[in-house]
């Protein structure tokens, strides 16, 4: 059975001060030597895929010189935040005090109001991970995508639960790899900066 080799890049900052979820703001890509060093890092030929959120695709799009570009994948978007998206925590903790605290201390099946929970976002971004293993098995796949978005397949591969990931940083353009092969989902590594 072939090996299928995840790169997940977490997209260029964007500064944001606020939750920012499903809520399209710009990547900052000013940082060029940064960027230099991440393509270097990163696998080509490889294909190259990332979320239709802008920050993600404005920083897969300063990656794909030698790659092969995949469409868009509504998929691999951030967690979902509903109302809270634009807000800052503290407004948050005072307007949903038990909500926002479960939802950080024990996510799961905790919603916010018009968002998804944990367990929904893991399930879509899981589904949109199955899709690109099943129709580009034994290839490197570089998916430019999100903080919660790359936990959730951390979670997965490691199989622990979502309150045991949320403590582990995801920086803006590290690089978490994770593989796919006769042992199902392993952790190369994580948070890594070229």
């Amino acid at each position: 059975m072939d090996v299928t080799r995840f790169w997940w890049v977490r997209h260029a900052p964007t500064h944001e001060k606020a939750f920012t979820g499903w809520r399209d703001v710009p990547a900052d890509l000013s940082d060029s030597a940064a960027l230099l060093r991440l393509d270097a890092h990163l696998p080509r030929p490889a294909l190259l895929v990332s979320s239709d959120l802008s920050r993600a695709a404005a920083t897969a799009d300063a990656l794909a010189r030698g790659r092969d570009r995949l469409p868009h994948d509504a998929g691999l978007r951030e967690l979902h935040f509903g109302d809270w998206d634009g807000r800052h925590w503290k407004d948050v903790s005072e307007t949903h005090p038990d909500l926002s605290r479960a939802y950080w201390e024990s996510p799961g099946d905790h919603t916010p109001p018009n968002g998804e929970s944990w367990n929904m976002a893991a399930a879509r971004i899981s589904a949109a991970t199955d899709r690109l293993l099943a129709a580009h098995t034994g290839r490197d796949i570089i998916i430019v995508a999100h903080f919660g978005a790359i936990l959730t397949q951390v979670q997965r591969a490691r199989r622990i639960a979502a309150s045991e990931v949320l403590a582990q940083p995801v920086d803006n353009l590290s690089v978490t790899r994770i593989d796919h092969g006769p042992q199902g989902w392993q952790l190369h590594s994580t948070n890594h900066l070229a």
